[in-house]
């Protein structure tokens, strides 16, 4: 029985890796640096910022970088250009909870790049329960070491469980701690034949289909 559903952030509940090109390439202007290629950007796209970004951009001054990305992180969140979640798949969380299920998020991102999504008038309050970021676990993915805080928080088993996310490293993490996995292929940032298949319990071309898919994994025995 699948009682928590473990959500990844870019690409997976909002699409975001286009928006981000744009604004960390809009960063690299105000620094006077050339702009980064798309194919440059995809390459690494799923890791830590600060993990990325010098190969993004080599020869980068991220103490001068960092607080430049936050400041027009922030203005782009507020002219509704980054991290907007869709209705559809809003409307899919409120099934997930509906059935009983937690809903929870697993992400790659720092504290600071999440903490918006975490206030209490944003539009996932009362529809997530937790949110574990590079700044509240000890490992990240792919290591499966992930999940390791958010299940002993919970108390919850791997088997109680299923991550979705949108990456090969999701699967990665996912499959090493015995969770389930949901690819979920809506950016079209990755094929399904790029995925480890050993690690891919299901795949959905669109997130809402995540609330068909945990039906169907619940009804498996085991």
């Amino acid at each position: 029985m699948i009682k928590a559903v473990i959500v990844d952030v870019d690409d997976t509940l909002c699409l975001t890796e286009a928006t981000s090109f744009d604004l960390e390439n809009e960063v690299l202007a105000e620094m006077g640096r050339p702009p980064m290629s798309r194919e440059l950007h995809l390459a690494n796209w799923g890791e830590p910022l600060l993990e990325a970004m010098p190969r993004r951009s080599p020869g980068l001054d991220l103490e001068r970088f960092l607080p430049l990305f936050h400041s027009t992180m922030r203005r782009h969140i507020a002219e509704g250009r980054l991290d907007v979640i869709p209705p559809e798949n809003l409307e899919a969380l409120d099934r997930l909870v509906l059935s009983g299920r937690t809903v929870m998020l697993l992400t790659s991102r720092a504290e600071v790049e999440l903490r918006h999504m975490l206030e209490p008038d944003h539009v996932l309050a009362g529809r997530i329960s937790g949110a574990w970021h590079r700044d509240n676990t000890r490992h990240g993915k792919p290591d499966p070491r992930a999940f390791d805080e958010l299940l002993a928080h919970t108390g919850l088993s791997p088997a109680q469980c299923v991550y979705v996310g949108d990456s090969p490293g999701d699967a990665v993490a996912a499959g090493g701690a015995g969770i389930a996995f949901i690819a979920c292929l809506q950016s079209g940032v990755r094929r399904l034949d790029e995925f480890d298949s050993r690690y891919v319990t299901a795949s959905v071309d669109k997130f809402p289909q995540v609330v068909e898919a945990v039906e169907t994994l619940s009804r498996i025995p085991g």
